[in-house]
């Protein structure tokens, strides 16, 4: 609809007629009234908690930057479906509660903050540091505007911070876990296991005979969702990035040129030297030291009777311009290698200087930087232009084009993906190819449909348009459609079937006293072992299964568990149950300590939170929560 006024409108009668149209609607909207429209819902509470009413409008905003901030964290957009499904709207709504009840403790408790201790933490953070270290306004305005605040705003929301940080540590000042917490955390956390097993494949499962035809109807007629086409949809975009530009963008050689002689310094690689220092109180110790050196004593050894060590004397491999006292920056680099320098009056004192290494200098021809420099300016070039391309095309999009043949009449490559599924494949069942690495076209087309007009999105430096061109639903197949994939199916269930009896029997006999190596070789199969292994471990030779397995098993018993695949099966025995034990002062139990007072701390705050809660009463407007995250509309 949009498009299409914005297509009726691109001439001078439509103009007129929409300017027509809209001035009646305004004058209806005098006439009639709209308040709510021009003034949100600011009147209109979604919860209150105790005194403190959180409004409609005031919620909607905190849902929409935080929308924003995942988003930029995960470079695409979050749509407010995908957040609701995610339940970020519940947990928001709670820690906004949450909030609101920790500021009428803060009233309750009569604590407050003056304005010239909010402003001084302010400037205290390290995040709104300038270059000399101190607090600079620039950044400072422009991190608050990333994030969505006014000064104001971000100074009001900081006073409320910093009372809820006095009510949080004075609830958890003190709070220790206890000893038995930490040996509890430490065996969960530390404890690791043995086992030895044996795996079951399809091959001792014995032969699996086709199905008979009404055995493998039933068993499809069971199970058709697991058989279901996928929903597929019909993508077309195109990519526009300032690398893509710049293979067409032309660049002259007197440009190249001008380039490399403005660069000339930057490109080259200038002289390093490796310098060593000693320092003098005053001249005359630093000629009696140079006449030692004279006398045959090495710079080494005489560093060795002032007492410094190697590092002490070693300024590193460094360019002229890395040595602060340029007098001994001259002099220093005047030196051929491994001469030994006269006393030098610098800046800071009397000095000798040891050149023991010399990295010559470079500079690239042009012939040897032309290459490099003509892509630079070739792909800044093209940046300048993205914005030109980017213009262009909204323009025919405005007017009604597709994305494919905005791009086309832009002399630009759509391309276009006749079917694709949710997770990327085509009907086929193999993965889609062409698609925009590092931009989840798939479910931004998911979170859109035929006919709307999706705004271009950022990709590494430059933009992604897309179309949802067409949608063929996901249906039912019927079992011609996938005989193959049903009976393929059928047979491994039989196999799954078989082998878990087999693997119940084999547990029976050894825990009846059998040998798990004379059994191991009476099936065929080899014994196979993983060592030391914790909860949650990744083992090369065994699945997830069997370290959950294991660990749900005591020392010298035996289970079963699946393997990697629905035609495996594991039997095993653990063999050693070991819990290192807790050294107090260690850096592992220390961060044991951490996480685990950080847990008691949080626990302790929710219990706060709810008993004000419960004093104070809240009240949550479920409609009002329902517009404002825009699960229904007005």
């Amino acid at each position: 609809m949009l498009r299409g006024m914005r297509k009726a409108s691109s001439n001078w009668l439509g103009k007129s007629i929409m300017a027509a149209v809209l001035g009646v609607l305004i004058i209806s909207f005098g006439v009639w009234g709209i308040a709510d429209i021009f003034k949100g819902f600011g009147r209109a509470t979604l919860a209150k908690v105790g005194h403190t009413e959180i409004s409609t409008e005031q919620f909607r905003q905190l849902f929409t930057e935080k929308l924003q901030q995942i988003g930029r964290q995960f470079g695409r957009p979050l749509t407010g479906e995908q957040a609701r499904a995610f339940g970020l709207d519940r947990q928001l709504l709670q820690q906004t509660v949450s909030e609101a009840a920790l500021d009428e403790a803060a009233r309750r408790m009569g604590l407050a903050q003056s304005d010239a201790d909010v402003i001084r933490s302010i400037q205290q953070d390290p995040n709104f540091r300038g270059p000399s270290g101190t607090f600079d306004p620039a950044p400072f305005n422009q991190l608050i505007r990333q994030f969505g605040y006014s000064e104001p705003r971000y100074i009001a929301e900081q006073r409320r911070v910093t009372l809820r940080r006095e009510i949080v540590g004075s609830l958890n000042g003190d709070l220790k876990p206890a000893a038995v917490q930490l040996d509890a955390l430490n065996r969960f956390q530390n404890e690791q296991r043995s086992v030895e097993f044996v795996r079951l494949g399809a091959a001792l499962a014995g032969p699996v005979e086709a199905p008979a035809p009404e055995a493998l109807a039933t068993y499809f007629d069971e199970r058709k969702s697991l058989f279901r086409a996928p929903e597929y949809r019909k993508v077309a975009f195109v990519v526009v990035t300032p690398e893509d530009l710049a293979k067409t963008t032309q660049v002259s050689d007197e440009d190249v040129k001008k380039a490399y002689d403005e660069r000339l310094a930057t490109l080259s690689t200038p002289e390093k030297r490796q310098v060593l220092q000693i320092g003098f109180a005053n001249l005359d110790d630093a000629k009696a030291a140079r006449e030692k050196i004279a006398a045959g004593t090495s710079f080494e050894d005489l560093a060795k009777e002032r007492k410094l060590s190697a590092a002490d004397i070693d300024l590193g491999v460094v360019v002229k311009s890395a040595i602060l006292d340029p007098v001994l920056a001259d002099t220093a680099f005047a030196l051929g290698l491994n001469d030994v320098s006269q006393p030098v009056q610098g800046q800071f004192g009397v000095s000798i200087v040891k050149v023991t290494k010399i990295e010559p200098g470079t500079t690239p021809s042009y012939a040897e930087a032309a290459p490099k420099l003509k892509s630079e300016l070739a792909q800044a070039k093209a940046r300048t232009a993205i914005s030109d391309v980017y213009n262009k095309i909204e323009d025919e999009r405005g007017g009604g084009a597709t994305i494919a043949d905005a791009a086309q009449k832009l002399g630009l490559t759509p391309v276009t993906i006749d079917a694709v599924d949710r997770s990327g494949r085509g009907p086929n069942g193999q993965p889609v190819s062409g698609l925009p690495q590092g931009f989840d076209l798939i479910t931004a087309a998911f979170a859109s449909n035929v006919n709307v007009e999706n705004d271009p999105q950022q990709y590494k430096g430059g933009f992604v348009w897309f179309d949802v061109v067409d949608v063929v639903p996901s249906r039912e197949r019927s079992l011609e459609e996938v005989k193959d994939q049903v009976e393929t199916r059928w047979k491994d269930d039989q196999i799954s079937m078989r082998l878990r009896d087999k693997a119940k029997e084999l547990q029976s006999k050894l825990e009846g006293g059998a040998s798990l190596a004379d059994t191991a070789g009476s099936l065929g199969v080899k014994v196979e072992s993983a060592s030391a292994f914790k909860r949650g471990a990744n083992l090369d030779n065994a699945p997830q299964y069997l370290v959950t397995a294991a660990f749900r098993t005591p020392k010298d018993g035996y289970g079963t568990t699946p393997g990697a695949n629905g035609t495996e099966f594991l039997v095993f025995r653990v063999t050693d149950v070991t819990v290192p034990p807790l050294d107090p002062a260690s850096a592992d139990a220390k961060k044991l300590e951490e996480n685990l007072q950080r847990a008691l701390s949080d626990e302790q705050l929710n219990q706060f939170i709810a008993k004000q809660e419960a004093d104070i009463g809240v009240t949550i407007n479920e409609a009002a929560f329902a517009t404002a995250t825009g699960a229904v509309t007005n």
